[in-house]
């Protein structure tokens, strides 16, 4: 995958693939638990899987500034073969720049290279930045799924990556 990328209406976004462990990655993934807790208690931090594979998205000076994953769904799981797109988050310093929407556009590419036809994701009701920058994108309503199905403040979306035939 490329470092870099240009997405359409935002500037040139730098990006790294980083592991758990590093600790700018880990950096930002502390900071985005605690956003999600300060806004839905402690039912707001959520565990990703191991597998997913981590962008982090770095600023002019190459500091890192925001993160977001791509998991696979189990082979048992309502989506076999689907990717989900999991701790999306930017600093609030950098937001407003297009940082989220060019980490976007390079998950989707991530997924797409991975063979995952449609890339879902969850977000919370009182997150209406998210909702806004993923309807914007293309992500459509979905049925709920596994654990937010009970959980009826969650949204839940969906992307066509790849089309079959």
């Amino acid at each position: 995958m490329p470092s870099s990328s240009t997405c359409a209406a935002t500037p040139e976004v730098e990006f790294e693939e980083r592991a758990v462990g590093d600790a700018g990655l880990d950096g930002l993934l502390a900071a985005a638990f605690a956003e999600l807790v300060g806004r839905y208690g402690a039912e707001g931090r959520s565990q990703v899987k191991g597998g997913a594979r981590y962008l982090v998205v770095l600023d002019d000076d190459g500091v890192a500034v925001g993160c977001g994953a791509v998991q696979a769904f189990e082979a048992d799981s309502e989506h076999p073969g689907d990717g989900e797109l999991k701790r999306m988050y930017v600093v609030p310093a950098a937001r407003g720049r297009g940082f989220a929407r060019g980490l976007l556009a390079a998950l989707e590419e991530l997924a797409r290279t991975a063979g995952h036809p449609v890339l879902r994701l969850t977000t919370g009701g009182l997150q209406p930045e998210a909702i806004a920058l993923y309807e914007s994108s293309g992500y459509t309503p979905a049925a709920p799924w596994g654990k937010y199905i009970t959980q009826p403040g969650t949204r839940c979306y969906a992307k066509v990556l790849l089309r079959s035939g």
